[in-house]
């Protein structure tokens, strides 16, 4: 079974073409990525607008690229799948009209994909695929959440952000700091030649007894720090920048570990742009060494958002039977979409 993915979420998009053959791993068989960091780095974050009008001029010369890299013509593709939710309602709405378009031009079923299933699947595309149960630790864009996933379909909510998440914590620390859009991945470099212990910022809801996350009360910590540096800000900026970057991984690795403890299951998954800070895989790997838990990732290029996660959730949900695909061509997008609604 051939899928071709379409994902145009955000800021990225991305194009794939995976083959999800009943009772075998999915395979990868090419994907094409187009980022719009350099459009949305004036406005110093993404303005939806521009978004979608490039999602537009930039999606069928990546689906022609994709089907060149595979050596693939459209006409062997058997499912076309399309990121529905959640998102920017614009940019969703140019990856579903061109995926069901194309659909209906070559009489081949489609269906709307979850974002986050996506993400959360998508170690199943690596050299090391999970096996169900697991816990997953979602950590993409403005999403950060634990789920006990049973099987593919099966998600149980065990703790969220109630305010900021991770990722919003990096991008929105980074910018207090000074530092350019995205602003994680400049933190997160930046933290590689500083002190992750020379301030001492909070850790939000570590002692809580739950399993939700708090990253707002972090970001203001950060910005009163930095207003107390003043003038030594920037030569003391990599070391504010580790402190924070150790403040948000241990949280993320304690509350990990806590969801282990609750569940009794020893393998965990890590998903989500967030899933590929270099501090986090380290500490995470130590910890679950120790405990004898085994962590699967993402492979690095498929941490963000990616066509390939699309297609890969869209053909594991066919494998597992979840989805009755009716030969409709009509379609909605779902800016707000809770991944728990869609339980088997």
């Amino acid at each position: 079974m051939i899928v071709l993915g379409f994902e145009s979420s955000c800021d990225e998009t991305g194009v794939a073409l995976v083959d999800a053959a009943v009772k075998s791993v999915p395979r990868l068989l090419a994907h094409a990525l187009f980022s719009q960091i350099d459009m949305h780095q004036a406005y110093g974050g993404v303005v939806p607008e521009l978004a979608s009008r490039d999602h537009i001029r930039r999606v069928l010369p990546l689906t022609h690229e994709v089907m060149q890299q595979a050596q693939r013509t459209l006409a062997e593709v058997d499912v076309i799948a399309y990121t529905r939710g959640p998102g920017l309602a614009g940019a969703l709405l140019v990856g579903a009209g061109v995926a069901c378009a194309l659909a209906a031009a070559l009489g081949k079923p489609v269906m709307g994909v979850h974002h986050l299933e996506g993400h959360l699947l998508s170690p199943f595309l690596g050299a090391d695929p999970p096996e169900f149960p697991f816990v997953a630790l979602l950590v993409s864009g403005g999403h950060t959440q634990l789920m006990r996933v049973e099987r593919v379909g099966s998600y149980e909510l065990l703790g969220e952000s109630i305010d900021d998440a991770a990722g919003e914590a990096f991008d929105k620390s980074a910018k207090l700091m000074g530092l350019p859009y995205p602003g994680g991945p400049h933190l997160s470099k930046l933290a590689e030649s500083g002190d992750g212990a020379a301030f001492k910022l909070p850790r939000p809801l570590l002692h809580s007894g739950n399993l939700d996350f708090s990253f707002a009360g972090l970001k203001t910590a950060v910005l009163t720090q930095a207003k107390k540096l003043g003038s030594e800000l920037e030569s003391r900026k990599a070391d504010l920048a580790a402190s924070t970057q150790a403040a948000i991984v241990d949280v993320l690795v304690r509350k990990s570990m806590s969801a282990m403890a609750q569940t009794g299951l020893n393998r965990l998954v890590v998903a989500g742009g967030v899933g590929a800070n270099a501090l986090l895989r380290e500490q995470l790997n130590a910890v679950c060494l120790k405990r004898g838990i085994r962590v699967h990732y993402p492979e690095l290029h498929l941490c963000t958002d990616n066509g390939a996660m699309i297609a890969l959730a869209a053909g594991m949900r066919l494998q597992a039977g979840l989805e009755s695909l009716d030969g409709s061509y009509s379609f909605d997008v779902k800016p707000r979409w809770p991944l728990a609604e869609l339980v088997a």
